[in-house]
């Protein structure tokens, strides 16, 4: 029997989580539904001395990692482990997992939901009606076949966001520093490219120390006036003072976020611009995603608490 905690969960309940770790035999642990900060996690690390973790959005540091003698797992809720500090867990010979093809459809499907809010002006309609007035106007509303759609990194959900952006008939432009080798309905192109010629710009980029703030003034000024910018990857990508600036100037038309630089108490200076659409992280979110989500999380540490090889690895152990 070895012990697992839950550092955090965006959900409910933990019922799942407890239904498989208990029935595979270990003792499941569950810590506060909020993510906590760094020395709070590993007081939580330390007093219970477990072997795996399961953690969503807690800051999993070197530190955290240290508190915890006897830990070997950590498994992410989550494709992103922005939040784990993957060096200093392989130093440790740590073993981190994550969850990467769960939530393709719907992260591409939000990314294209925001894009049609502001093409379509779903929003700023919803509000005038709601708000006593029947106005019919066409400004600012765009027909999708006649738009470019550019995405930033071209991965699982780069692909499908792909996929559905050309069946809407919209030209489709990639750009990621990876090789692309095979692009479908899209085109590969220089992100001076992407960015001059997109009406939106999507990013589905990953999180790291070459990304943080790459959305910044320079970048905002080489984008076509008036674009769009759509978020659903992670919010320091953006530098949000750079966009708070764009929207001023007209350069940006407006700003779609799922994910923000600040969450869960976004600056109310973007929040509060009617040309701004922001939703609290949930993207990746549907009834079948987060099901599959936490059963395959925990199916990760079941694996690798009976000493078999994960599915998904993110680094290299010795016995993994």
């Amino acid at each position: 029997m070895s012990t697992v905690v839950v550092t955090d969960f965006p959900w409910p309940d933990t019922a799942i989580e407890r239904e498989l770790v208990g029935a595979a035999g270990h003792t499941l642990i569950v810590g506060p539904p909020a993510p906590g900060k760094a020395d709070e996690v590993a007081a939580l690390i330390a007093k219970h001395d477990p072997e795996s973790i399961l953690v969503a959005y807690a800051p999993i540091t070197a530190e955290v990692l240290a508190a915890g003698p006897h830990l070997r797992h950590v498994a992410k809720t989550g494709i992103g482990i922005d939040n784990i500090a993957l060096d200093a867990a392989t130093q440790r010979g740590v073993l981190v997992t994550n969850v990467p093809d769960y939530c393709i459809e719907e992260v591409s499907d939000h990314a294209l939901a925001l894009m049609l809010a502001f093409t379509r002006r779903i929003v700023h309609f919803d509000r005038e009606v709601k708000g006593g007035k029947w106005g019919i106007a066409s400004e600012g509303m765009r027909r999708t076949n006649r738009l470019t759609i550019g995405l930033l990194g071209f991965g699982r959900i780069g692909r499908a966001t792909a996929r559905k952006a050309a069946a809407l008939g919209a030209e489709v432009l990639v750009y990621d520093v990876m090789p692309v080798r095979d692009a479908g309905a899209a085109t590969v192109a220089a992100l001076d490219d992407v960015l001059s010629r997109s009406d939106v710009v999507i990013l589905h980029m990953p999180l790291d120390a070459s990304t943080h703030h790459v959305v910044n003034r320079g970048f905002i000024a080489r984008m076509k006036r008036g674009a769009i910018l759509i978020n659903v990857s992670r919010g320091p990508l953006i530098d949000n003072e750079a966009v708070l600036g764009g929207l001023e100037s007209g350069q940006l038309g407006g700003v779609g976020l799922d994910v923000i630089e600040g969450e869960p108490n976004p600056p109310r200076a973007l929040v509060e611009r009617d040309d701004v659409i922001i939703t609290p992280h949930v993207a990746y979110a549907s009834d079948v995603a987060v099901l599959d989500l936490r059963r395959r999380a925990c199916e990760e540490v079941i694996r690798v608490l009976a000493g078999e090889k994960p599915k998904n690895p993110c680094n290299r152990v010795a016995g993994f």
